[in-house]
């Protein structure tokens, strides 16, 4: 059984068991997160698409981190006009583990 989720934007696909990053969640490590946005469910009895159906799911996750990305460079530049920039940016994340997926 799988599902996928949308949280900080982005939709993930997960099965239990799995470890998966997303975007930043404030909550501390070790503590329970349940995301209630599923947008498809996968079983035995095939997909589950259907909203109402939906809206009773969730995923129930245990927070085991809380870290930082590599940096990614950011350059610009403007050919001919002397203008050349470079910064740099890492994005915050939540590693989670899924514990259960509930229909």
């Amino acid at each position: 059984m799988y599902a996928v989720v949308t949280t900080g934007g982005k939709q993930v696909r997960v099965a239990e068991g799995d470890r998966v990053r997303v975007e930043f969640i404030e909550a501390p490590v070790g503590d329970t997160v349940e995301l209630t946005q599923v947008a498809l469910l996968a079983g035995d009895d095939g997909l589950v698409v259907d909203p109402a159906r939906l809206e009773s799911a969730k995923v129930v996750c245990q927070v085991v981190r809380q870290g930082r990305n590599k940096k990614i460079r950011v350059f610009k530049k403007k050919r001919r006009k002397n203008y050349a920039r470079t910064i740099g940016h890492r994005q915050y994340f939540t590693e989670l583990k899924i514990q259960a997926i509930q229909a």
